[in-house]
């Protein structure tokens, strides 16, 4: 690879994509994480329990741990093949389909799991197929979208992303048992997406302009050496180190409220309380910091700043240990976590190495935020159990976005 970010977006589209793709983009983004995250919320961590009671801990790490370290793997392959796709459909939207399809076929199988075993097969395909159709969506953005206006629809899909993250919390809550949750979950993936496929607005590879296959050049093709493309490679770090604080913070949210808090009520009511208060603050932020971002041309100031926002809340959860104390966290993760949803998104489409694998080298930056939800579980099991608690967890999980704000300076290619 010899293109840099500049090269990447002097290709970029002329043509402004118009509201209506934006809400079905934004509308298939949120069914994608509805299927992740009515799991990793709620119906995991009670399936866990449920066949587990002793070692319900232990068996949530291995289940999302797994799961986890396939979305890393299937992220870049599968954006990398969509770079590669020449279907009349376009690139991306085939591999739509396909994930939604085979992650609502992946919660079906873990609705009807009776064993460990069966939930890690079935989570392991969700994480599998919603990464097909994650990877075609996040690409579809710096296909469609001018870099003047990537704040805006990365305003759009945080909204979509922490809606999803409410809804699935919602439905896993409300339907009526953990079967129940898988399913309702996997109803709406799929009919989240079915807009966005109908409008059919998709970048087209011609066959005689897909270059020549080679597994050696396909493999080697997911290196892209930081010392070539520093920006890259500092833009990855960040994220992951700001993604690790997060799954971090949340994975372990209601065994928080249930071990550490002593919540009075319902815990899974409690996750949804403060998911949704989370929320509040959250669309609060997210899209209107985009919009700055856009006009001012400037992104690296306000990541810098949300960043230090996400670790201030994740301190009050280490030192104030109280239901009030985590609503207050909660809130305040939110005002932060809208403004880096945001502007990141938009700061990471401008580092791109090349135009024609953005795909590919979106889905090496998702490893990022996949990463990071296998080494959660295996650095948070021994915080929590012999390491200092959930203090020590919380102070962790500041540190590390502390230090993943700071890094962000490094980059040189974005204001």
């Amino acid at each position: 690879m010899t293109a840099g970010p500049k090269a990447a977006a002097a290709q970029e589209t002329a043509t402004p994509p118009g509201g209506r793709w934006v809400s079905a983009l934004s509308l298939a983004n949120l069914g994608v994480w509805v299927g992740w995250f009515g799991p990793l919320q709620l119906l995991l961590a009670r399936q866990a329990e449920f066949l587990t009671p002793e070692n319900k801990a232990s068996t949530l790490a291995l289940v999302t741990g797994l799961g986890a370290a396939v979305s890393m793997v299937a992220n870049p392959v599968f954006g990398a093949l969509s770079d590669r796709t020449t279907a009349r459909a376009g690139r991306r939207i085939p591999w739509v389909v396909a994930g939604v399809t085979g992650g609502a076929a992946g919660l079906v199988v873990l609705g009807l799991a009776q064993s460990v075993a069966v939930v890690i097969a079935g989570w392991c395909l969700v994480q599998l197929a919603l990464n097909a159709a994650f990877a075609a969506l996040t690409a579809a953005v710096p296909d469609q979208v001018p870099v003047r206006q990537r704040g805006l629809v990365g305003g759009w899909l945080g909204v979509s992303q922490v809606i999803g993250i409410l809804v699935g919390t919602a439905l896993a809550t409300v339907a009526g048992g953990i079967t129940a949750g898988y399913l309702a979950c996997a109803a709406f993936s799929v009919l989240a997406a079915v807009p966005y496929v109908l409008m059919r607005r998709d970048s087209v590879l011609a066959p005689a302009a897909r270059p020549a296959f080679r597994w050696r050049g396909f493999l080697t093709g997911f290196w892209i050496d930081p010392r070539r493309h520093p920006d890259f490679g500092w833009a990855w770090l960040t994220r992951f180190l700001m993604n690790l604080s997060y799954s971090i913070s949340t994975m372990y949210l209601l065994y928080y409220l249930t071990d550490a808090v002593h919540y009075r009520g319902d815990a899974d009511t409690g996750v949804l309380i403060l998911t949704a208060l989370n929320a509040l603050t959250l669309l609060s932020t997210v899209v209107i910091s985009g919009i700055r971002s856009d006009r001012s041309g400037r992104r690296k100031s306000y990541v810098i700043r949300s960043g230090l926002v996400i670790a201030a809340a994740t301190l009050l959860l280490a030192v104030w240990q109280t239901w009030t104390g985590a609503v207050v966290a909660s809130l305040v993760l939110g005002l932060g976590f809208g403004v880096y949803t945001a502007v990141d998104f938009a700061l990471l489409t401008d580092v791109l190495p090349t135009a024609e694998d953005r795909g590919r080298d979106l889905g090496v930056i998702n490893i990022a935020n996949a990463l990071p939800q296998v080494l959660a579980p295996v650095i948070a099991a021994p915080v929590v159990t012999h390491l200092g608690g959930y203090t020590a967890l919380y102070a962790l999980a500041g540190g590390l976005a502390v230090a993943g704000s700071l890094l962000v300076r490094r980059i040189r290619s974005v204001p």
